[in-house]
């Protein structure tokens, strides 16, 4: 399977999003764009240069959020979030990778609603790939990409940023 270019997907990103900052609002009045870690914050960074660099980037580590985090365990550099002050009544624009089960979405809006109450929450995934866990559903969609059983899909970075799909057996010994 040919994976589609993370440069491209990132333009048809930044496009949908622009209706998002009118040329008219001062940088206070324009959404912030919210990454996940990590490669959400790396589209997120990305989108935020292409698109609003004077207003808000934040940064979210959903670890301590995560409902799935006795699984599969804390990673040992946890960092903390990075969110601006005063995100009430603000768009959200959050930015992550890939959506699958749809367990990271829920932390990172469990996170953010810890910092205040936004007035909407747009949600901008770079890859799609199905199969919900939990019913969420992204608002703006780089590709949507079906893949076989046992395999996943990562974006790997952040110089260059580029997808690859790899197999569980991959990682057996």
């Amino acid at each position: 399977m040919s994976l589609p270019s993370v440069e491209i997907l990132i333009k048809k990103l930044t496009q949908a999003l622009e209706p998002y900052f009118p040329t008219d609002q001062s940088p206070e009045e324009q959404p912030i764009i919210v990454g996940i870690e990590t490669g959400g914050y790396w589209i997120a960074r990305a989108i935020h240069r292409n698109i609003a660099p004077e207003t808000d980037l934040g940064r979210l580590n959903i670890s301590f959020y995560r409902d799935d985090f006795t699984q599969s365990g804390l990673h040992p550099t946890v960092k903390p979030s990075s969110l601006p002050p005063n995100i009430d009544g603000k768009t959200v624009i959050l930015v992550d990778d890939v959506l699958y089960s749809g367990r990271t979405i829920r932390a990172a809006m469990n996170e953010i609603f810890d910092y205040g109450r936004p007035l909407r929450i747009v949600l901008a995934i770079l890859i799609d790939r199905g199969e919900r866990a939990i019913p969420i559903q992204a608002d703006i969609v780089g590709e949507t990409v079906h893949l076989e059983a046992g395999s996943h899909i990562k974006l790997e970075g952040p110089e260059p940023l580029q997808l690859t799909i790899k197999s569980l057996t991959d990682h057996v010994s």
